[in-house]
């Protein structure tokens, strides 16, 4: 009879476990989709951008001719866009945003070799994205600029945006919806920080240490409000775990 009752007890509490892991499983898989699909998007707009661009450069280029480098680096432009719009399309996870940026980068990066070739001038030098907006390229220059509540510091941005900042002006930045707001993309989370660094990773690391630091600001409390549940949730499990001992300890006195 006490056979019995242990294995009922153990079968139930077996049930709860999988039925526990099983919820877990479900939240788990909602918040990284609930993550994923913004950044999607963010993804799958910078690539219509090169799209455009490209068109651009097509009507820009129509009559002119081109040599193998310049050919070479169309090329790689168009295949660039391609692979990213391949790429968005099967993103999921924030994490394989990265990947989509850097082609990105490398694509326009690619076209700025076009133009140079054609006008017969040297290739420019590789810079990191504008800052503010990466979808408006290569950067021309660093500006000095100071974040809300930041140290002022000198960040990449297009000629447009050198100006504003130059005369005081609001550059124009990237913004993404968080709730029912709309913040600089270094301010969504971070679910957008493998954006950013797709973009910005491969040049100055002090340059992403800065874009490390945007995304990291201001998400410390959050850190450690997840800290605490967690620790909650431990300690829950803790008394779960010593319910369950107590429980086998109580049975030792049963004669099997």
């Amino acid at each position: 009879m006490e056979l019995v009752l242990v294995l009922v007890v153990l079968g139930g509490l077996t049930a709860v476990a999988v039925a526990a892991g099983k919820t877990g499983k479900k939240r788990e898989l909602a918040r990284v989709e609930a993550e994923v699909a913004p950044v999607k998007k963010l993804a799958e707009e910078d690539v219509t951008a090169l799209g455009v661009e490209l068109q651009d450069l097509d009507i820009e280029m129509a009559g002119q001719p081109l040599d193998a480098g310049a050919n070479a680096d169309y090329q790689r432009a168009l295949d660039a866009y391609e692979s990213a719009k391949t790429a968005a399309a099967a993103l999921t996870r924030p994490e394989d945003v990265k990947h989509v940026t850097e082609i990105l980068e490398d694509g326009r990066y690619a076209m700025a070799c076009v133009r140079a070739r054609v006008a017969g001038e040297p290739l420019p030098q590789r810079r990191p994205p504008c800052f503010f907006d990466p979808r408006h390229g290569m950067s021309v220059a660093d500006v000095p600029w100071t974040p809300p509540g930041g140290a002022q510091r000198d960040v990449p941005a297009c000629a447009l945006d050198v100006e504003r900042v130059r005369a005081g002006a609001e550059p124009d930045i990237r913004k993404v919806m968080v709730g029912s707001r709309r913040v600089p993309y270094w301010q969504g989370g971070r679910a957008y920080q493998p954006y950013a660094q797709g973009y910005f990773g491969a040049f100055s690391p002090m340059d992403w240490m800065f874009m490390g630091m945007l995304f990291g600001g201001g998400f410390d409390g959050l850190g450690e409000g997840i800290g605490a549940i967690g620790e909650g949730i431990g300690d829950m499990f803790g008394g779960i775990g010593d319910g369950i001992g107590g429980m086998f300890d109580g049975f030792d006195g049963f004669d099997f």
